[in-house]
């Protein structure tokens, strides 16, 4: 029986894991990926205070031997299910059940891909999924920008202060961000916005070159680029938890600011809640604000 147990281990679990072994609190993560969450995937991060630059590994490796140092039990499993028995939650997984008087769920959202040949080998090596922590790497340099949506203007529109040129995909006749984001990068002379486009192969091996495209009546082209951000949507793996969590329509966890959902006991943080903001530093304060919250309720049943 462990006084908390928390479902994955990105910043928002480890953070939520670390508060709680320093409240005296019995703690088991169970993650079904990589220890550490899809930072493992950033070659370099420039972004968390306090460290001017590591590797996404470098960062999870030190989250981890922080709180193995504080007691905390770690499992690799894929949890399946979660029943509620008021005082006691029962977690199955794919191999076995655990039991915990409260229950964080931390896991995350996956960035929607293209499902291209290479793409898993070239993400981290030319592919990104966020101009605020890799746009610096391509300074002067040309970038491509796949989708239409808010997330993609955003993008472009940051990118295109430090790009010389910015190629904004769009696979539909038009874009669907808000006019006020499509004027601002009308502004811009040096993002190129090409709709009606399919991205059709990545180039390059071991980092990516450009990519295949075919424009909507024109033939297929080959597009150089040093890099390309995706911005094609995330996708929140909650399935798991509907019978204790409500969510939103987007699949996201219904959960407030004190990271509270609507079973007792049961605690939502980091990307797989429903939010405005999601990075790391964002991350991290949820799991402190959910730790908080779930010592608080452990300490009310004692």
């Amino acid at each position: 029986m462990y006084d908390i147990i928390i479902i994955g281990s990105g910043p928002a679990g480890l953070t939520a894991a670390l508060y709680a072994g320093r409240a005296d609190k019995s703690v088991l993560v169970i993650e079904k990926g990589a220890f550490g969450g899809q930072i493992t995937l950033s070659p370099k991060v420039e972004n968390i205070p306090g460290f001017p630059v590591l590797s996404g590994n470098e960062f999870a490796d030190k989250m981890v031997d922080q709180v193995l140092a504080q007691g905390a039990d770690f499992e690799s499993d894929e949890v399946l299910e979660i029943t509620d028995h008021d005082t006691v939650k029962t977690v199955q997984t794919a191999s076995g059940k655990y039991e915990g008087k409260a229950v964080i769920l931390a896991t995350g959202a996956k960035h929607r891909t293209l499902g291209l040949p290479k793409e898993a080998d070239l993400i981290g090596n030319g592919i990104s999924f966020c101009a605020v922590c890799d746009g610096a790497f391509y300074k002067s340099k040309t970038v491509g920008v796949v989708g239409g949506g808010n997330s993609a203007l955003q993008e472009a529109i940051l990118l295109a202060d430090l790009a010389s040129d910015v190629y904004l995909l769009q696979d539909l006749p038009f874009l669907t961000g808000e006019p006020k984001l499509q004027d601002a990068v009308k502004e811009k002379s040096n993002i190129h916005v090409l709709t009606a486009v399919q991205v059709l192969s990545y180039e390059g091996e071991e980092v990516l070159t450009g990519v295949k495209i075919r424009q909507e009546g024109k033939a297929e082209q080959a597009l150089s680029l040093d890099g390309l951000f995706l911005a094609v949507g995330m996708v929140p793996q909650n399935e798991a938890f509907l019978n204790v969590a409500d969510t939103t329509e987007a699949g996201y966890l219904d959960a407030d600011e004190r990271c509270l959902t609507k079973t007792a006991g049961i605690f939502a943080a980091g990307d797989c809640r429903s939010k405005e903001i999601r990075q790391v530093t964002t991350a991290a304060a949820d799991g402190a604000v959910a730790a908080l919250a779930a010592c608080r309720y452990l300490d009310r049943l004692s």
